[in-house]
């Protein structure tokens, strides 16, 4: 185990007697074997774990990405290194383990994923949860890769792709919009206008090209049948949509869109957590085997009665037929459009895949202290206003659900984006500024501190809102009459699925 710990940090650490020693505090350890995937038993090396911990922290640029002083101060008070708090979450997952006695049966011991949940949950237990998403996007990726279904040049490792994340950030740097700080100046200075202007057309042109992509490939021979367009909640898969197929109706292109929310389960099947929410994030939350076989009926020119989702019953209200033109292409805006299972048996050059993420390069503040504003931050917002307009949930409530929707993404969606034929960035400079008047002030959407007091052990709502309460409270805003104007935010952008005005039809908002 002290393999993990460099020479430099002097800490006392060693294993005596069944307990692990660290700093002076024992942790008892009694697991002697581990369970692998083979079902094989090996020894138990809690090294393994720390160095796991170690390099999903040092792939995100350290543990100091996930310092929350009211939350996790302590701990970096205590571990001067990211080496020792990689120490120090090993060995809380192995307090974990050890707390379940059917660990301790020599053999029945712990499994390779029952370690892997453990170690999340002691990640996210102490706030890590920057390290933690990493470490299970890692994780979920070599499943597939294990399972055949993504190569290792697809293999997403840690999700954040640093090709074309250092190339938004370059265009943001030299735009002056890399931090917070200067995108600040940007809209002080009334110089947004241009700034949105530039960006739309960076988005129009990758749109360009997906759709000469999709030519080019039927062109050489490929007979495609589907369309998936794809990528995490709230990335701008909607309004991406609409401008891909636009630019291929105009080369001949006819197309039938398959709504998939029609394949959730019934309300019944999906039982309530501890706060009386349902997990509609994960495909399993889709009927799957029927979805795949009604795509393979339907390439197969066959009518499939394709079922009638009621949200207002929770359950599916009769039946609508179905059929696919042999000139005709199935189109799919889809959460899980990548997700193996769903296109199963289905020949991959009958398809096209685009994915949409948002890569909001920009640095919090003036960039000092390198810490980037996440992702999942923006999309959250989005998503926050998007409920609370048009399916009548407040914005708690989404913060409160988002777990659901992070665990879902790092399981069937990030892991996979390699397999995309295309990657479309749906993130924009100028979100933040159009997103903050709708948060702000006495009826702004941001809820309340007081508001979380009934949920004071949900820690990863907590820390959802702190980032996003921080976030939003640095930005400078436009206006509400100023996010409304179209002559400033044209109304094809993807915002306008938030923020209004969208010229585009949206049908989830209807």
């Amino acid at each position: 185990m002290a393999e993990c710990i460099p020479r430099s940090i002097r800490l006392e650490l060693c294993f005596r007697g069944g307990f692990y020693i660290f700093g002076g505090v024992a942790v008892q350890n009694r697991i002697v074997k581990v369970q692998k995937r083979n079902r094989a038993l090996v020894r138990f090396d809690e090294a393994r774990i720390c160095r796991a911990v170690f390099r999903a922290a040092e792939s995100i640029g350290g543990f100091h990405q996930d310092f929350l002083g009211g939350i996790n101060g302590k701990i970096f008070e205590m571990c001067r290194s990211d080496e020792a708090i990689a120490e120090f979450i090993s060995n809380m997952a192995v307090v974990c383990l050890n707390s379940n006695p059917h660990h301790l049966i020599s053999n029945f011991p712990p499994t390779i994923e029952t370690i892997q949940d453990e170690v999340l949950h002691a990640l996210r237990s102490y706030g890590f949860q920057n390290t933690a998403d990493a470490y299970e996007c890692y994780r979920w990726g070599r499943h597939w890769l294990r399972e055949g279904d993504i190569t290792q040049a697809q293999f997403v490792g840690n999700g954040f792709p640093k090709v074309s994340m250092a190339r938004a950030l370059a265009w943001n740097h030299i735009h002056g919009c890399d931090t917070v700080a200067g995108l600040n100046e940007i809209v002080r200075e009334g110089r947004l206008n241009n700034l949105i202007a530039e960006s739309l057309a960076i988005y129009e042109k990758s749109l360009n090209d997906a759709a000469a992509k999709v030519i080019s490939r039927f062109n050489a021979g490929d007979k495609i049948r589907m369309m998936w367009i794809t990528g995490p909640s709230s990335s701008g898969k909607t309004t991406s949509t609409v401008k891909l197929t636009e630019r291929l109706e105009k080369q001949g292109f006819r197309f039938v869109m398959l709504n998939l929310d029609d394949y959730f389960w019934p309300l019944v099947e999906h039982p309530t957590d501890w706060i009386n929410d349902r997990n509609y994030e994960t495909p399993e939350a889709l009927d799957i085997q029927l979805l795949n076989e009604h795509l393979k009926e339907l390439l197969e020119g066959k009518k499939v009665e394709k079922p009638n989702y009621s949200f207002k019953e929770g359950r599916r209200m009769g039946t609508k037929p179905v059929r696919l033109e042999s000139d005709q292409v199935l189109l799919l805006d889809c959460l899980h459009g990548l997700y193996p299972p769903i296109t199963e048996g289905i020949d991959v050059s009958t398809q096209f895949k685009l994915y949409i993420e948002n890569q909001n390069m920009i640095y919090e503040g003036d960039g000092s202290g390198k810490r980037l504003t996440r992702f999942t931050d923006l999309r959250l917002l989005r998503r926050m206003l998007r409920d609370s307009r048009h399916r009548n949930h407040s914005p708690l409530r989404t913060i409160l659900h988002w777990h659901y929707v992070r665990a879902g993404e790092l399981f069937s969606i990030i892991p996979l984006a390699g397999a995309a034929d295309f990657v479309v960035n749906g993130g924009f400079p100028f979100d933040l500024p159009a997103l903050k008047p709708f948060f702000e002030g006495a009826h702004g959407l941001l809820p309340k501190q007081e508001d979380f007091e009934s949920y004071s052990g949900f820690l990863d709502a907590q820390i959802r809102f702190d980032y996003v309460r921080r976030l939003i409270e640095s930005v400078d805003g436009l206006s509400l009459e100023q996010a409304a104007d179209h002559d400033l935010i044209p109304g094809d952008a993807i915002i306008r699925e938030f923020i209004g005005g969208s010229t585009i039809r949206i049908p989830h908002n209807e």
